[in-house]
């Protein structure tokens, strides 16, 4: 890997597995001190101590995100032990599936509050930061094809996934003249959660065994390990990515695919203004084969290779 990132730190939230110790050991792995993030004590060591296995620098915050104390003290720590806070990864999460009906304000709560109110105390934190150093800087969001589609049974999920993608929107306008650039990306990967999903388990255990996945498993499911998105981190973290910003990226497996800003896909005008009937005969002549599609659509995993 050409990027370098040596003289930088980075802080990546949730990273005490899966995705976020990939980040977290791949930025490592570029260079950059970091500040591993996580609610589980010993999951954070096993992150810092496989950076430090590597060559890498790391230290552990034990905090759950959300709190603008925890955020704070992020911040504080990258400046402690390295001098500064470069990268910001908005990895940290939980879930909560529930359909609707089924869903209680706690565990609605639960999930705004870690992946949408953490997301936004820690960048802001960050960002303070970065703006008084003068110096730019990077913070990579982190979505989800649910908040681009919609999921069944996940509405606080997709609610919060959907809201950091239009953060990052918002945040990179905000934050382009101090030289501090905003991206979400879009993940897809095999972890610990993915394998509770019925269709994926046959998948997951192949993938723990080492086994290859099939190509339909790596392009149309857009499968891998989590070591397959977080080059896409290591690259929004570093200098090369200074002119993209407010982009929502998707990566996975074998793919790598970049969101459209959602557009009116057809328009039409009444002179006066309209009422319900004339709503429902303009529906139907105009807008009705436009409609969009809810939900994730993929294709059967025993599709041809």
């Amino acid at each position: 890997m050409s990027i370098d990132l040596t003289e930088k730190s980075a802080v990546v939230t949730g990273s005490g597995q899966g995705l976020g110790r990939a980040y977290a050991r791949a930025l490592a792995a570029a260079g950059a001190g970091v500040v591993v993030n996580d609610v589980n004590p010993d999951s954070a060591q096993e992150t810092v101590d496989a950076i430090v296995a590597d060559g890498g620098m790391a230290v552990a915050v034990v905090a759950p995100v959300g709190p603008t104390e925890t955020a704070d003290q992020l911040v504080a720590t990258a400046v402690e032990a390295f001098g500064r806070l470069d990268v910001l990864v908005t990895n940290a999460g939980v879930l909560r599936d529930r359909v609707l009906w089924k869903t209680s304000d706690e565990d609605f709560d639960l999930v705004v509050q870690t992946h949408l109110r953490g997301t936004f105390t820690t960048a802001r934190a960050a960002a303070v930061h970065m703006r008084e150093r003068g110096e730019g800087g990077r913070i990579v969001l982190v979505g989800s094809p649910a908040g681009q589609h919609g999921n069944f049974g996940q509405t606080s999920y997709a609610a919060a996934k959907a809201g950091i993608v239009a953060m990052a929107r918002t945040w990179s306008l905000e934050l382009a003249r101090a030289g501090i650039t905003v991206n979400a990306v879009v993940p897809t990967a095999i972890t610990a959660m993915t394998a509770t999903i019925p269709v994926y388990a046959e998948v997951a255990a192949a993938y723990d065994r080492g086994e290859p996945l099939p190509r339909v498993v790596r392009q149309e499911h857009a499968l891998g390990g989590p070591q397959d998105v977080a080059p896409l981190v290591v690259w929004l973290a570093s200098d090369a990515s200074a002119g993209v910003t407010g982009q929502a990226i998707g990566i996975g497996g074998d793919k790598l695919s970049l969101y459209s800003v959602p557009q009116e896909l057809g328009v039409t005008f009444r002179e006066g203004g309209w009422d319900a009937d004339a709503i429902a005969e303009a529906w139907q002549d105009t807008f009705s084969s436009l409609q969009q599609p809810s939900g994730i659509t993929l294709p059967p995993l025993d599709a041809p290779a």
